[in-house]
This record gives structure tokens, sequence and C-alpha cells, in this order.
């Protein structure tokens, strides 16, 4: 159960209701996720679809690749509903099931292509220690540009946002779902 009163369209105010159809619009559905809790600060809300749409959808990663960094954010902050709704796109976006089942379970994963273990590295790195090493973030600028790697921060930094929201809020799982990714403390335990 949700700590936030998840709203109806019914209940929502003019303002939010505008949001709420934005969001609607521009993802073409409405799931009382990460927006659910926001929508009680409408304002809030909005700007945060609008710079989720851009670093999800507008960005000049790969969709792999930003796939890749939000689904190391989420198993970051052990955010089952993220990690729910990303590991399959991240899936369908061309990161093997190999690499997503390390993730889930905090192994290091085994890469064959440069450009993922680099955003993996990266992503760890920053929301691991804060920092990036040297290295690291020269490869990434190699690969991805200045833009890029500017992106790459983005995307992280924006889910680690959601994740936060969606764990402070305990926004459920869809009915019917079973959490995805093992406690930390079955992983300890291993």
């Amino acid at each position: 159960m949700t700590r936030t009163p998840f709203l109806t369209p019914e209940q929502m105010d003019p303002e939010q209701r505008r949001v709420y159809d934005d969001i609607v619009r521009t993802r073409g559905t409405w799931l009382n996720g990460p927006y659910a809790p926001l929508l009680h600060s409408p304002e809030l809300a909005d700007k945060a679809q609008q710079f989720g749409e851009l670093v999800r959808y507008r960005t000049s990663l790969e969709p792999r690749l930003s796939e890749l960094a939000i689904i190391v954010t989420a198993r970051h902050w052990d955010c089952q509903f993220e990690w729910f709704q990303h590991e399959k796109i991240a899936r369908k976006s061309g990161i093997a099931a190999c690499v997503c089942e390390a993730i889930a379970q905090g192994r290091q994963p085994q890469f064959t292509d440069e450009a993922e273990a680099v955003v993996h590295a990266f992503a760890s790195q920053l929301l691991q220690s804060h920092f990036v090493e040297e290295a690291t973030y020269v490869c990434a600028r190699e690969l991805f540009g200045v833009a890029g790697t500017v992106e790459l921060v983005a995307v992280i930094g924006y889910y680690g946002f959601i994740a936060m929201t969606l764990n402070a809020h305990e926004v459920p799982l869809p009915a019917g779902a079973t959490p995805p990714l093992p406690l930390r403390a079955a992983l300890l335990t291993n």
C-alpha cells in the first residue's frame, strides 16, 4: 500500500489533470508509478515528467545504454518498481539477460561490449563512491562525447530521483507482480 494516496482523474484539480493528461499523452499510458505521488505537487510532477521524457527519449545515448544505466540505478536503490519496469526494456533494447541477472544479484556482469562496460562502470562508481574514476570518465567521453557523458550523468541522476520517490512513498508493484530483486540481505549471505 502506498503511503501517498493515488488520485483518480475525477479527484484531480485542473492543474493535476493537465499534468496527468500530458503524461498519458507522452508515455501512452498511466501507471501508478512515480508520478502518482508527485502529482500532489503538480508543478514538480510536470517538470519531472518533462525531464524524464528528455533523458529517456531524447539524448544522444543509444536506448540500450540508457536502459543499462537505469537498471544499475534501480539496483543501487533497491527499487523494485523501477527494476520491474525497466529490466524488460533493457533486454528488449539489447542488454543480455546474463548482464541483467548479474546486476540483479549484485555481481559484476561480464560484458562483450565496451560501451556497456563503460556505462556500467561509470554508473556504479558514481552511485557507490559519488565520483567517477578518471580512466572511466575518459573512456566515457571518448565513446559518447562530452554531451553524451553529461547526458549519462543526467540519466543516472533522474532515475535516482525516481527510485527515491518510489521507495519513499512505497509505491507498490502493479497488481499480481512479485518483487523481482532479491533483498540486499539475501545477497550478503550468498
